[in-house]
Order: structure tokens, then sequence, then C-alpha cells
């Protein structure tokens, strides 16, 4: 049985094509193993709530201390986490908004960064502690910027790559849909980017 785990961060539904890739990328996964479960978590329908003073007092807090509005704080994290730790495979949609990431994503991010829980620190540095998934990002964008001279504009990649990778989360592979704010391009941009899709 292979756990898939689907966080979509498009406010856009049926109009996304994050979300389009991101389920081709699910079916994928489903050709090539018998067994799939998949649990979708829509950061948009499920309000999943930016970082506030009270989920960082929770953080901090040990469990055995506690008060009930720490508890309820702190759910969305503990919530988060044990989705991820339950999954084998994570595909994570991200359309690119002003170059970077939805801000529900970037919420749910904060929610799942916890030292010592996620990652740790040592005399030989930071540790990444969320070992052993595969992770599948599905970006979509109206521009291109896998290359060409807006690529400096993508922070979705990088900083996605970079933040997971710190969680441990390092076997990455990155699939596009770009360009469908291009005059004519919108249909050959969506064929490019699900016929990308080659498993690793």
């Amino acid at each position: 049985m292979k756990k898939v785990l689907h966080v979509i961060s498009s406010p856009r539904g049926d109009a996304s094509f994050s979300i389009k890739l991101g389920n081709a990328i699910i079916d994928k996964i489903k050709s090539a193993y018998q067994n799939v479960e998949v649990e979708e978590f829509n950061l948009i329908e499920n309000s999943f709530p930016h970082l506030e003073e009270a989920h960082l007092t929770s953080f901090f807090t040990p469990v055995e201390s506690r008060n009930e509005a720490q508890l309820v704080a702190v759910s969305h994290s503990d919530n988060a986490i044990q989705q991820i730790t339950d999954a084998d495979i994570i595909v994570i949609g991200a359309p690119l908004y002003n170059f970077g990431i939805h801000s529900s994503l970037k919420a749910w991010i904060d929610h799942i960064a916890r030292a010592g829980v996620t990652f740790s620190y040592s005399e030989n540095g930071p540790e990444g502690l969320i070992k052993g998934k595969k992770v599948y990002i599905a970006v979509s964008s109206g521009g291109i910027y896998s290359e060409g001279p807006a690529k400096g504009f993508d922070f979705v990649e990088p900083y996605l790559r970079s933040v997971l990778g710190f969680l441990g989360l390092t076997d990455i592979t990155v699939f596009r849909i770009e360009g469908t704010a291009l005059p004519g391009n919108t249909e050959t941009a969506v064929e490019k980017g699900l016929n990308s899709i080659i498993l690793n």
C-alpha cells in the first residue's frame, strides 16, 4: 500500500492548472503501484491558519503543560505533521503567484517546520527529521520561469526545495504547466506539462 498526500494551495478550483497537474501525477502513481490510498488536503477549503503568537507559544510549551487553548492551537501543526509522517509520497500543488507561493502554502510550511519535531539542531548543525519520503511538486504559472529571462523571478521551486530539504524531504521532483497566459499557448502548455510526468 502506497499512501499519498495531495496538498492543494490553489484557490482556483476546477480552473486550477496546479490541481490538474497534481491529479495527473497521482494518476501516474496509481498506474505504477497496485494499491494506492490518496488523502487530499485542500489548504483553501480548510482555511489553514497563518502562524500567530498562540501557535508559537504552544510549540514551545511542553505537552504536559499545555492548556486547552494551546492544545487547540498546536493541533493544526500536529495534524499536518502526522499526515506527512503517514504518507509515502507527497504531491504539493504550488501555483506561482507574484513570483512566490500562495500564502496558504506558506502557512502550512510554517506549521510543519518545528524545531525538535521535524528538524533539530546539534553540534553538527541542523538535521531534517522527515526522511524516506518522495515529493512531487506541481508548479503552474502564466509565464515561463523554468528557463529564459524570467527564471530568476521563480521563487517557488528554489524555496520549496530549500525548506523541504531542511526538513529532510530531499527526494524532490518538479513538474510544471507554464506559459498558460501567453497568447495561444494555453492548450500547448497544459499538454506539454502533463506529458512531462515521468515518475522516478
